[in-house]
């Protein structure tokens, strides 16, 4: 069945967990590759879709979605019979939006500011406060686990599972025992260890065409 949903994605980058979140809910896509080693997220007709040149990108018939998380709201959603999005008028819903909102908003802007050895900035400015109340939020809620939602598993667990997999490898995350626990969960998962071995075999053929 041919639902119309094409993701742009390149291996080992945001668009990974979009893969993973499209396997969760077994929804029929076309996969557009790109090699952005070889620049083609900033070809002419990629950005038409996105001018930032960055993946994922998501059509669905005449929708055009960017964003990661608004990919993963959109896609969630789409397919209420799977559950992973809680419904609107579900007391899940207000946490549910608030941990898909929380990583773009707070969490990567804080790590990268870790990162790069920057201050935050004002409280009054800074769109996370500071980074170590971003972490102590974070390891609280996944403390009382296993999920973001308590026992409930959501679209949120697929976009902070993957996210925490890569930030920790990096060391941009203290490996925290919830933290790590977490990880391991959704790693463990069907879908993760599907999507993770077909994006290592996409990433080393780019890797072969280049050289």
């Amino acid at each position: 069945m041919d639902s119309g949903i094409t993701l742009y994605h390149a291996p080992n980058t945001r668009s990974t967990g979009v893969r993973m979140l499209l396997d969760e809910l077994e929804a029929p896509h076309r996969l557009q590759v790109l090699n952005m080693k070889a620049g083609e997220n900033r070809a002419p007709a990629y950005l038409a879709l996105n001018p930032l040149g960055k993946v994922p990108a998501l059509t669905h018939g005449a929708a055009l979605v960017t964003e990661q998380a608004a990919i993963y709201l959109y896609l969630a959603d789409l397919f209420p019979e799977k559950g992973l999005a809680p419904a609107i008028g579900d007391p899940l819903r207000g946490p549910y939006l608030r941990w898909m909102v929380y990583y773009g908003s707070s969490f990567e802007p804080a790590i990268i500011d870790r990162a790069m050895q920057r201050e935050p900035g004002p409280k009054a400015m800074s769109a996370y406060g500071d980074f170590d109340t971003v972490l102590e939020t974070l390891v609280e809620t996944l403390s009382r686990g296993p999920y973001l939602l308590g026992e409930r598993f959501s679209a949120a667990d697929v976009l902070w599972g993957n996210a925490l997999g890569w930030t920790t490898s990096f060391k941009l995350v203290p490996e925290e025992p919830a933290i790590m626990a977490y990880v391991a969960r959704a790693r463990a998962r069907p879908a993760a260890q599907r999507v993770t071995a077909d994006d290592a075999a996409l990433a080393a053929a780019q890797a072969d065409a280049a050289g």
